[in-house]
């Protein structure tokens, strides 16, 4: 399989295709997709979706897709790079949780998302802006990062949330999810609040999640809020402090003693 690979922390690619000309491939990179008009069949991982105007997809790296054009289609990509997230600086918090959110729950939303005619509005005129922004990308990438951030806002209150455990096949998925969207409120990643969420009894919730996924619920959210603040710390972009109120923790030395635990290392 061909694998694109992408060095540059944003692209915006914008064309009309009467056929795709791109074999299966995957890419080193997550990419939001928009249909600005036309029609067809969008494979992925070798499942077909049907798309038409208004679509929109994201994907990340492990996706195999192609698409199979019906009618001629105009593309809009907006690809970014994994390191391109915590680049952000200060004041955007809120919008790298929601597109963090969007990244690690992906395979809720593979087939698209099912937006309201309000938000169908909404994302086509910021898509509209970012393309009108992509004539200097040197000048622009910031604005575009911006756009980045307000889709996966409106994105992120369209996911199919999964309320409930009902079908064994949806069970860990539904909460996988919601430690990923809540993985920055600590209160309502306890056991007992998590319980009543799924309204299951809360000495359960501990014990299913353990036998279905292979660790403990606590070393689960551990290790994956661990990950998000090393990714911040290697970046540059943050201090301890502002780690430290984006995660509630207490104070600067609690994530100095959490990333000295699971790493050795605060550095």
């Amino acid at each position: 399989m061909k694998r694109y690979r992408q060095f540059e922390p944003i692209v915006v690619s914008d064309f009309e295709a009467t056929q795709w000309h791109h074999p299966v491939h995957n890419h080193n990179h997550y990419e939001l997709i928009y249909i600005k008009h036309g029609s067809g069949s969008h494979y992925i991982n070798q499942i077909p979706v049907a798309y038409s105007v208004g679509d929109v997809f994201l994907l990340g790296p492990e996706e195999a897709h192609y698409f199979a054009v019906a009618e001629p289609t105009r593309f809009i990509f907006l690809k970014f790079t994994d390191m391109y997230i915590h680049q952000s600086g200060e004041g955007s918090y809120r919008g790298v949780q929601h597109l963090e959110y969007l990244i690690k729950s992906r395979e809720t939303h593979l087939p698209g998302f099912r937006l309201s005619d309000h938000d169908r509005h909404t994302i086509e005129m910021i898509f509209n802006v970012t393309v009108s922004l992509k004539h200097d990308m040197l000048m622009n990438e910031q604005l575009i990062w911006m756009q980045i951030l307000m889709l996966s806002h409106i994105l992120q209150r369209n996911m199919p949330e999964l309320k409930s455990i009902i079908h064994r096949g949806k069970d860990m998925q539904a909460v996988f999810c919601y430690i990923h969207k809540h993985i920055y409120t600590p209160r309502k990643l306890k056991a007992d609040v998590m319980a009543a969420h799924f309204n299951i009894p809360g000495n359960y919730i501990g014990l299913y999640f353990k036998r279905n996924a292979g660790i403990t619920l606590r070393d689960y959210i551990s290790n994956y809020r661990n990950s998000l603040i090393r990714q911040r710390i290697d970046s540059g972009r943050y201090s301890l402090k502002q780690i430290a109120a984006d995660f509630e923790l207490t104070d600067e030395s609690h994530v100095s003693k959490l990333m000295q635990k699971s790493t050795g290392r605060t550095k």
